[in-house]
């Protein structure tokens, strides 16, 4: 009997401890989240699975994709910047959201010309333009030719790599 009590003892203990390694994890600020500079960033993805939840971390340094409807941007109508989840840097203003019906939060046009960077994606048998980040080169999406006027461009992105901020109000 007592055998199984100090077996419940350590189960316990071990859950409270992975428990809450996962939630120090979550709310410990990621040092190189910053709106301030556009220098480049070149990490080992080692240090972003230190500073990334997981599922940010696997969309934005491993390419997965959320599924369709599950983002949490999907629906958010907020006036207001989408910034890169793993550093900061601004991505997508509000108004350039659009509801595409694909799935996933799509905008028309990126912040800026330097907001995001694209390349050739050969993967899962298909030939896509890949977009990044332009600061950590992290996975945003993919582009298409075939959104709304005016740049008649659809970019669509998972919720997980993305971090919104409202708009201030005054």
């Amino acid at each position: 009997m007592r055998l199984n009590n100090i077996a419940l003892v350590a189960a316990l203990v071990f859950g409270i401890t992975s428990c809450s390694e996962a939630q120090q994890k979550a709310s410990k600020p990621n040092p190189y989240y910053t709106h301030k500079g556009s220098s480049k960033m070149n990490l080992p993805d080692s240090e972003w699975k230190k500073v990334l939840p997981e599922n940010t971390y696997n969309i934005l340094r491993n390419k997965q994709t959320e599924a369709p409807g599950t983002g949490q941007y999907l629906h958010n109508d907020a006036a207001g910047t989408y910034y890169c989840a793993a550093c900061g840097n601004p991505l997508f203003k509000s108004d350039g959201k659009f509801e595409s019906g694909c799935g996933w939060p799509s905008f028309y046009q990126p912040f800026n010309d330097s907001s995001i960077i694209t390349s050739v994606d050969k993967s899962h048998g298909m030939v896509r333009t890949e977009i990044m980040c332009g600061r950590c080169h992290g996975h945003i999406g993919h582009v298409f030719d075939d959104g709304p006027a005016p740049t008649g461009q659809r970019y669509c992105t998972n919720g997980g790599a993305l971090h919104f901020e409202g708009a201030v109000k005054k």
